[in-house]
């Protein structure tokens, strides 16, 4: 398995350099060269493995054994997800009318990011430890990846850790989880801003290939294909659990809500359908509709402001793992997706090519929640199942209680986050939850992180901080 550029400029990369990447070269994304299909009786064979056997039967298609071999990829994928508050790591709820929640929250931050930031912490651990190497890792965030980013790295000493996340617009919970890490090797930047405003600085330090060569640049958004790759278990798991039973027609579909901001779960969910899983996904949006629009029109156009919602991990206008759905789509024309994308970053304006959207359509359907939808939704869950769902749950579950599905179906809805992360949503909703002893903790840390005030000039800030980084690590290393 090799990986190449969604922008054609990059091809023939191991997974250590995708791992170890930001953006590819080019400015594009990487993704394996091949997809493989998983055959009929591969899925019946699967159908008895537990969530973190299938994790390690996806990986072991897409690292190869040459690279990590398969029983030391075991040993990483157990190490993981050993902290998860859940036997198997996650855990499938079967609520009322066919409605099953996947609930993939119980890392130690509480959040879906959990499951793939701890494993490729181990992948990158592993290779770094190999290699006598180290890494600086420059991570943006809407909320849940800059907690579970830095949780997952917290201490090591190959690592150092920037977050850059939009002050103002991520809940207290999410805050507190990355401003009160005391770890040297932790680095917190509150920006004043929205998230699609740090990738724009992010992007162009990625850009650098000076800066990324000497301090060993990379990300652990889901730009990371590592991300990407981990993520595609939730969809394999839910089918195999919910739609291929015994007597199962191995041809019905699973109806997936997958809750969208950035769009790396829509995409992880769109390379197993391409694998061969019979899946029918929905994006769900909130009142942040770019992905809703440019499924039902073709119309992937940004707002002028990002909204602030009740659902703040998904407040995003810039979806940028769409870029990867495009290039799959469009048979891998790495051409075409760099034109498109060129002319999306500097216009922030694309109508998508009929042939494209006409194959965004037949793969992904799409809704958009507002806030009152959202409180609404939290209620009816409860009243119905007394069962407690955050907010970006709820604008999966929306679907649900909105457009009934047919007699016998199965739908499965995301879960990707704790509701006692988002407090004041639930106490909007008129709704109480008992908060965890880890959350309840976070009040008594200090909180140490520096501000991007919107006059600054964040790409210098940062770059700044990332020499001094370097060069302190220079003077360690020269001490000993």
């Amino acid at each position: 398995m090799r990986y190449c550029s969604t922008r054609a400029g990059a091809r023939g990369r191991s997974f250590r350099d995708a791992l170890f990447s930001g953006y590819a070269p080019d400015g594009g994304m990487f993704m394996p060269e091949n997809i493989p299909i998983l055959s009929a009786d591969t899925l019946r064979t699967w159908r008895s493995l537990s969530y973190q056997q299938l994790l390690c039967e996806i990986c072991c298609l897409y690292i190869p054994e040459q690279e990590i071999p398969r029983a030391h990829l075991q040993e990483l994928i157990a190490q993981a997800l050993s902290s998860f508050s859940v036997p198997d790591a996650v855990r499938l709820v079967h609520l009322k009318d066919s409605l099953s929640i996947l609930e993939l929250f119980h890392g130690e931050t509480l959040a879906f990011k959990d499951l793939a930031m701890t494993c490729t912490a181990q992948f990158l651990q592993y290779f770094l430890r190999r290699d006598r190497k180290r890494a600086t890792i420059l991570v943006g965030t809407s909320g849940d990846t800059g907690g579970s980013a830095i949780r997952s790295v917290l201490g090591l000493s190959e690592v150092d850790i920037l977050v850059v996340f939009p002050r103002g617009r991520v809940s207290r919970v999410q805050e507190l989880q990355m401003t009160t890490s005391a770890a040297d090797n932790v680095h917190v930047f509150a920006a004043d801003g929205t998230s699609d405003d740090i990738d724009v600085a992010l992007r162009k330090l990625f850009a650098d290939p000076e800066l990324v060569r000497r301090h060993g640049l990379m990300s652990l958004n889901s730009v990371n294909w590592s991300r990407i790759l981990v993520q595609t278990a939730h969809f394999l798991f839910a089918f195999l659990r919910l739609s291929a039973g015994d007597g199962a027609d191995p041809r019905a579909e699973l109806e997936v809500l997958v809750p969208t901001g950035g769009a790396g779960n829509i995409t992880a969910g769109c390379i197993m359908k391409l694998m061969g899983v019979p899946l029918r996904l929905v994006a769900m949006v909130n009142a942040n509709d770019i992905v809703h629009r440019a499924v039902q029109s073709g119309d992937l156009s940004m707002s002028d402001a990002v909204t602030q919602t009740l659902a703040p991990a998904i407040d995003i206008q810039d979806p940028y793992n769409l870029e990867r759905v495009f290039w799959l789509l469009s048979g891998r024309d790495g051409v075409m997706v760099k034109s498109l994308m060129e002319e999306f970053q500097e216009t922030h304006r694309l109508n998508l090519p009929a042939a494209l959207h006409q194959q965004l359509c037949e793969v992904l359907s799409s809704g958009s929640v507002c806030d009152d939808g959202i409180l609404e939704t939290m209620r009816r869950c409860w009243r119905d199942n007394h069962y407690l769902i955050c907010p970006h749950t709820a604008v999966g579950v929306w679907r649900h209680y909105h457009c009934p599905i047919s007699p016998g179906a199965q739908r499965c809805c995301i879960a990707t986050a704790s509701p006692a992360k988002f407090q004041e949503a639930v106490h909007r909703a008129g709704l109480t939850l008992d908060l965890p002893e880890a959350v309840l903790a976070l009040d008594a840390l200090e909180s140490r992180y520096e501000v991007l005030e919107r006059w600054d000039d964040w790409e210098s800030r940062l770059r700044r901080h990332i020499q001094s980084i370097g060069a302190a690590r220079e003077r360690r290393d020269q001490g000993t």
